[in-house]
């Protein structure tokens, strides 16, 4: 009897003791588990932070590429007549991509004004701000700048007004825009020179007739403005604008030549309406593109200094 008792009360001791061992493992898995839960809630909030920044810190780069080659080429015709290059002119073709790159994010934001977008605001006032800073050189070199940064100006007015009422996408709208890109011409040419005269008049009213037309020809392929007319008046009266300038000597005959790539186009577009109208939107880009290129080898050649060869 007492034997039994003795192993009846060994066996409750290791029992016991069992137990405690078991309670205490188990107690020590969950507050492992709790601590792993808890650096891997740390570990994934960081991430999100990290890429809530790295999102704001990512740069806002315009889409829009038709109109780099629109600020391309009507620079380079300036800078060709300007005859020269500086480093004025290498100041303004950054001022100017700038101020075009500061004008998309905060176009973006007026878009979608019902909520705010940190990464439009913050990349619209970066490049803004590097822009005016040399912008502000510029003009304590060149006083006369003044006058393209009054146009521009109000060319931003206007896109923010047809912004807010969504009509940014108006052919009016987008000719003053246009016109506005297109100042880079005039904006090398006088930060070059340090001088202005009708010719370079002439040749922003080139680049920007030949680079407006785009925007009626790209119009024809949208069914509700397919309408051949509005881009046939629009050629015609560029033309005759483009001969009233040759007749007062504000623009050169053979520089006005560049523009009959426009005519051509669309000439063609009126010979190919369905295959324009149907086409992959990348071949009118292509197309586009071309004669861009064609028009600024014309009107840069003719304004280069003709030289002798020894």
């Amino acid at each position: 009897m007492r034997k039994d008792c003795f192993y009846e009360h060994i066996f409750q001791v290791i029992l016991s003791i069992n137990l405690s061992v078991n309670n205490s493992s188990t107690k020590s898995t969950i507050g492992e588990k709790q601590s792993v839960a808890n650096v891997l809630n740390a570990f994934s909030s960081n991430n999100l932070s990290r890429k809530k920044w790295s999102k704001w810190l990512r740069p806002t780069i315009s889409h829009h590429h038709g109109a780099y080659v629109v600020l391309l080429v009507s620079f380079l015709t300036g800078a060709a007549a300007a005859q020269s290059w500086s480093i004025a002119t290498t100041l303004v073709l950054i001022c100017a991509l700038l101020a075009f790159q500061a004008e998309y994010p905060l176009s973006l934001q007026l878009q979608n004004r019902r909520s705010w977008r940190p990464r439009y605001l913050i990349w619209g006032f970066a490049y803004g701000a590097v822009a005016t800073a040399i912008a502000v050189y510029l003009y304590w070199q060149t006083p006369l700048l003044i006058w393209i940064y009054f146009g521009a100006i109000a060319a931003l007015i206007v896109d923010t007004i047809a912004t807010i009422y969504r009509q940014q996408r108006s052919r009016i709208n987008e000719l003053i825009t246009f016109a506005a890109i297109c100042s880079s011409a005039p904006f090398a040419y006088v930060a070059t020179t340090g001088a202005v005269d009708h010719s370079i008049v002439g040749l922003w009213l080139l680049n920007t007739l030949f680079f407006g037309g785009t925007i009626f020809t790209v119009k024809i392929r949208k069914p509700k403005t397919s309408s051949l007319l509005p881009a046939v008046i629009y050629h015609l009266g560029s033309v005759a604008i483009i001969v009233s300038l040759c007749l007062v000597g504000w623009l050169g005959s053979v520089t006005a030549l560049a523009f009959s790539v426009a005519t051509f186009k669309m000439l063609f577009i009126l010979a190919k309406k369905e295959w324009y109208c149907t086409v992959p939107i990348y071949r009118v880009a292509a197309l586009e593109t071309v004669c861009g290129a064609l028009f600024m080898a014309i009107a840069s050649i003719s304004l280069l200094p003709i030289k002798p060869i020894l």
